[in-house]
């Protein structure tokens, strides 16, 4: 797969075995494949308290989350950057503490639980919604289809 995407990693929190900056790369340059784009995302893998804190900044809700994302391509595009790697999409921010929660009550490794926060919060920085029903069925159906080309499907885990 060729590398559609700069992806900057800042591992923030202790992470598990099997999770590491290669892993979140992979996954992302995986969606952006699928969503045949191209250009520069940030991610950052945090502790509870601080995706609470930019929770209750950004969002006025007081509790942990499992992903924000922080989109920077809600007009037009920044035209110096276009020409160099593409445009610049925004942050992903996952918390890692919630997501091996989340892992553990659905049944399912911590590598898929984290790959479709990434994959989730990345099709946000796209526009992705899923206020309504018939936008929650596209972006969980791109999100699964991203998720089996990288194997990680809820029955083969």
């Amino acid at each position: 797969m060729s590398l559609l995407l700069r992806v900057d990693v800042d591992v923030r929190t202790e992470l598990p075995p099997g999770i590491d900056e290669s892993f979140v790369e992979r996954v992302l340059q995986a969606a952006a494949a699928a969503e045949q784009v191209s250009g520069e995302v940030s991610v950052s893998l945090v502790s509870d308290e601080e995706i609470h804190e930019l929770n209750r900044t950004y969002r006025g809700v007081d509790r942990p989350t499992d992903v924000l994302s922080f989109a920077l391509q809600e007009g037009e595009p920044f035209p110096e950057t276009e020409a160099e790697a593409g445009p610049l999409w925004g942050d992903v921010v996952v918390s890692v503490p919630t997501a091996l929660r989340q892992a553990d009550a659905y049944g399912h490794s911590v590598q898929r639980e984290l790959a479709f926060l990434l994959v989730h919060g990345f099709l946000h920085l796209l526009g992705y919604d899923h206020a309504e029903t018939a936008d929650e069925r596209e972006m969980f159906g791109r999100q699964e289809a991203v998720l089996a080309e990288l194997g990680l499907t809820r029955e083969a885990l």
